[in-house]
Formats: C-alpha cells, sequence, structure tokens
C-alpha cells in the first residue's frame, strides 16, 4: 500500500472525544486514505509523528482575518497555530457581497478592524469573494453572509428601518449568500450599520437563514438597545431563535474583569432557553481583554452615511461635546484603559503601543477627545485593544472561567483574532496553543475533551463536511503537536511571536507547516 502522504508513530486523538490512540494516518491527494497500523506502507513523503499527538485541524469561529488573508494568503500567525479553517466576517464585518462603490467604503469604514486589503476586488458576491481566497490561502476559509453588507446594498449606510420593499431586498441578499455557501449569518449590534435594525428586522432575516438551516452568530447588542423590547443582550439573541428558529451561536460569551467567576450569572439564561427548545452553541477565547476598532465607541449619529461623514462630523469642533458626552453614555465602554493596537500609514505609527491615558495627559486632552482625534489623523485606520487587568487573580480566574466554559459540549474557540497592527492582541498569534497547552495542562483537562471542542463540534455546527475529525474518507486537515510542549509564546508586551511545540500543519493533504516552518504551499480552499 502506497500513500502521497505518511504520517507515522502518533498517538492520534480524532476529534469526536474518543481517547488517543496509536495508529498512522495514510493520506491520498486531499483525503484521509487509511487510519490504522500501517507501518508496512510506503509513501512519498512520512512525517515521523513518534512521541506526538496527532489531530484534525484546529478551526476557529471567529477570526477578523478577511483582509489579511487577501493581503497575505501565507497567514503566518493562523496557520502557525494548527488553525486549518477560519470562518471570517463574524460581528457581520466583512467585505460581501457588495457593489464595487460599497466594497470601497466599507473598505475604508473596517480599516481599523479589517487593514487596507487590495482595493480592486470583486467582492459583489459572496462565490465572487470565495474565489478570492480558493487555493489562494494556507488554511481553508468559510465565511458568514455579514448583516453589515446585506443592511448596506439594501438601503445604504443610513438609520432607516428595512421594512417592504428594503426588507425584501435584503432578504434577497442574503438568501443569494447562503445559496453560494456562506456558512451562516452574522450580525455585531454594537456596530454600523448593524445596529441600526431592530428585533423585528433580525427575526425577519433570521427566517432566510433558518431556511436554509444555518446558525446565526451574534455579537450581542449594546447600543440601540432601546430597540430590542428586551433591552438588548443575551434575551434579544434568545427572542431572536424563538421567532424566527435559527439555531443561534452567542460569539465570545465569556466572563470579564468584574464578573470572574460568576459562570452560574451568564449561563443561567441560556440553559433556561436551551430547555425551552431554543438550538445555542457558544464560543470564547482565552483572554481577559479584547480588541476592536473605535468606531464602536461612538453612537449611531455619527457613523450615518458612511466614513466621510463620519470623518467630517469626527472634524467638526461644534460637534465634539456632544460627541465627547454621548461617548461617556454608550454601553460598549468608555475608551478609558484601552491601547492603541494599530495606527495606519497616515497616522503617526510610534503611537501604536500606548494607552489611551497616557497619550491623551501628553496632548492635555480628554481620552474620548483623543479618540477622535487619532481617528482623524489616521482617516480611521486605526485600532485598539484592552489593558490586562493587573491583579493576576482576576485574570487566572477569567483563564479557569473558560476551561470550565469548555467543558460544556455546546462550547468552542473563537480567538476573535485581529491579525493587523503595530501591536495586535496576542490571541492573532496564540489563542489556539493557549488553549490546548498551557490552559489545558494547567487546569488538567481531557485532551481528547478539548481537541473535540475545537474541531468537531465547529465542524458540525457551521456545516464544514468531512472535517473535524480523522477518518478515511475526510479530508487530510491535521496537526501533529507535542501534547507536553505545545504553548503560545505572544505576549500583551510582543504579541507577534509563534508558538511552540506545533511542527507539522496539513491542509487538503499538503504540508502547510514543516518542522515548524512555513513551506508556503497555498493549498486551503473556501469552504464548505
Amino acid at each position: 500500500m502506497h500513500f502521497d502522504l505518511l504520517i507515522s508513530g502518533g498517538t492520534v486523538v480524532d476529534g469526536t472525544g474518543a481517547p488517543g490512540r496509536r495508529a498512522d494516518v495514510g493520506i491520498n491527494g486531499k483525503e484521509i486514505a487509511a487510519l490504522d497500523d500501517l507501518s508496512e506502507a510506503t509513501a512519498t513523503r512520512v512525517i515521523d509523528a513518534t512521541g506526538l499527538t496527532v489531530t484534525p485541524g484546529f478551526i476557529d469561529v471567529h477570526a477578523h482575518s478577511d483582509g489579511a488573508l487577501l493581503a497575505d494568503g501565507q497567514h503566518a500567525n493562523g496557520i502557525r497555530q494548527g488553525i486549518t479553517t477560519e470562518i471570517i466576517a463574524p460581528d457581520g464585518l466583512t467585505l460581501a457581497p457588495l457593489s464595487v462603490e460599497n466594497y470601497r467604503m466599507y473598505r475604508w469604514y473596517l480599516s481599523g478592524i479589517l487593514g487596507l486589503p487590495p482595493e480592486n476586488l470583486d467582492m459583489s458576491s459572496i462565490a465572487a469573494a470565495r474565489s478570492n481566497y480558493h487555493h489562494k490561502t494556507s488554511c481553508n476559509v468559510a465565511t458568514f453572509a455579514g448583516h453589515g453588507p446585506v443592511r448596506l446594498e439594501a438601503v445604504g449606510f443610513e438609520d432607516v428601518p428595512l421594512t417592504g420593499s428594503a426588507l425584501d431586498r435584503a432578504k434577497g441578499v442574503l438568501s443569494d449568500a447562503l445559496e453560494q455557501g456562506a456558512c451562516g449569518f452574522a450580525t455585531g449590534l454594537s456596530y454600523y450599520p448593524q445596529s441600526y435594525s431592530t428585533t423585528d428586522e433580525m427575526v425577519e432575516l433570521c427566517k432566510v437563514a433558518a431556511e436554509f438551516d444555518r446558525p446565526l452568530s451574534i455579537h450581542l447588542r449594546n447600543h440601540n438597545v432601546d430597540r430590542a423590547p428586551t433591552g438588548g443582550g443575551v434575551e434579544e439573541a434568545i427572542e431572536i431563535g424563538k421567532q424566527s428558529g435559527v439555531k443561534v451561536h452567542l460569539e465570545h460569551y465569556r466572563t470579564q474583569p468584574g464578573s470572574e467567576g460568576d459562570l452560574e450569572a451568564i449561563l443561567a439564561p441560556v440553559d433556561r432557553a436551551k430547555s425551552e427548545g431554543v438550538d445555542i452553541t457558544l464560543e470564547t477565547y482565552p483572554y481577559p481583554v479584547g480588541s476592536s476598532f473605535p468606531q464602536s465607541f461612538f453612537p449611531g449619529w455619527v457613523h450615518e452615511g458612511g466614513p466621510e461623514k463620519l470623518l467630517e462630523r469626527l472634524s467638526d469642533r461644534s460637534l465634539r461635546p456632544q460627541i465627547v458626552e454621548e461617548m461617556s453614555r454608550v454601553l460598549y465602554g468608555r475608551p478609558a484603559g484601552n491601547v492603541w493596537s494599530w495606527i495606519g500609514p497616515e497616522g503617526d505609527e510610534s503611537l501604536a503601543g500606548m494607552l489611551f491615558d497616557d497619550l491623551a495627559a501628553s496632548r492635555e486632552s480628554s481620552v474620548p477627545d483623543l479618540v477622535c482625534d487619532l481617528m482623524v489623523e489616521s482617516n480611521l485606520a486605526c485600532g485598539f485593544r484592552g489593558a490586562p487587568p493587573h491583579s493576576t487573580r482576576v485574570w487566572r480566574q477569567i483563564e479557569e472561567d473558560v476551561m470550565e466554559l469548555l467543558a460544556r459540549p455546546d462550547y468552542m474557540i473563537g480567538s476573535d483574532a485581529i491579525p493587523v497592527g503595530q501591536q495586535p492582541h496576542p490571541r492573532a498569534y496564540g489563542c489556539f496553543p493557549r488553549v490546548v497547552g498551557r490552559l489545558r495542562r494547567r487546569y488538567r483537562y481531557l485532551l481528547e475533551q478539548v481537541v473535540q471542542r475545537v474541531t468537531q463540534n465547529p465542524a458540525e455546527r457551521f456545516g464544514l463536511d468531512r472535517r473535524g475529525v480523522l477518518k478515511p474518507g475526510n479530508f487530510a486537515d491535521i496537526v501533529v503537536f507535542d501534547a507536553d510542549r505545545i504553548n503560545d509564546r505572544s505576549s500583551f508586551e510582543d504579541p507577534a511571536v509563534f508558538p511552540e511545540g506545533i511542527p507539522h500543519v496539513v491542509v487538503n493533504g499538503q504540508v502547510a507547516v514543516d518542522h515548524e516552518r512555513l513551506t508556503g504551499v497555498l493549498a486551503g480552499e473556501a469552504v464548505p
């Protein structure tokens, strides 16, 4: 028996939750051909996995890599973690399906979170967008249909209700996107134009997703909470699921500084809704703070009309007092206490890494004024991350919470990676080895359980056929790692550092990482 690639001598943890077993993996073309004792077989290439663990490739269900993958398909920060499939367009923040004019406009608006991908791409449909990734990236790429583009194509960047013919247009855009392979419908109700929506609008759009049996991936509302009878939050997501019949996936649903250790409070409404028949899954990431772009600090009227109007308002000194006053009332959080992760090419890149408060003090400015000024100076191309808590106890408790959440069968990992900027959040380089390595060992969770959460769980939830489990006939997306050594090395002060203990990564039967070195192979496909 001859194989194109043979991974021999390893302990196979197949992704189903079953304990590891000694087996060899034979691969022909893109698929696993055999999983057994293959000691008598020959192969064109053999990877000796003696003493190592062999698992399905990790699946990241929440990655803001839409632009980064288009700019550099090698995508070292992801593939070096063992991520063989990334699901892009979470929060509804994405670049397709959009007309040429809307693509250029929204590309500019989202530059603080997605960077600046090529300006001349065809993003007019999900099919066109998928072609921009297919065989042009090291990892597989799945995409949500994003609420932002759906709304832009229906009514533009305006705070108007989706009703009548406008709602019909939006439903048509969403239906086409799902028909063309989007793995779900995503929204972020802290972002725009998504937050112009009402719960009723979300219900109507989610009825379309339900018809395709695709889930809603939702960043919970904390802008325009008056547009939700429940006041937003998890109760709105649950109500959308009840009324539309859509499967609900809660993005980055975890504790944070101030709620650390109180898992009962966040899980009670979820478990109540599940007992009432709402189909809910959830994701988390293993860090105490997050990352985003400054648009999330502004009320809805500041965004209306898109990035050109946004810049005009931020530059208008007569409007500044009103903007600053309203920023203090946005539930997403006041800007103080954050760190600039990226200042784009039109701004002063040396400011990246500075705490908002320190930079504001040096300019004799308030923090909200500073945020407005930096957005103008950088032409909106700037991003931020949280500063981690001073208390190690708080940080450790949140990590313990994350692992306890992952013990539930309805959880998975979404890195929420934003792989752009001079000082990105370390999750872009270390999220998965932090969970599979450092935290699994610290809190003594079973390896097979943790692997199941980052492989089979997401594959089944998002319809990634023949991925997420190692078995003959499935695609050969595989990670080979040292279970005792796998570890993240990226940190808040030095984030762009690759992990250790992951010598080999295979995507669709092709070796993408070989002895911890990139091969340059771009075997990733648009999936499912």
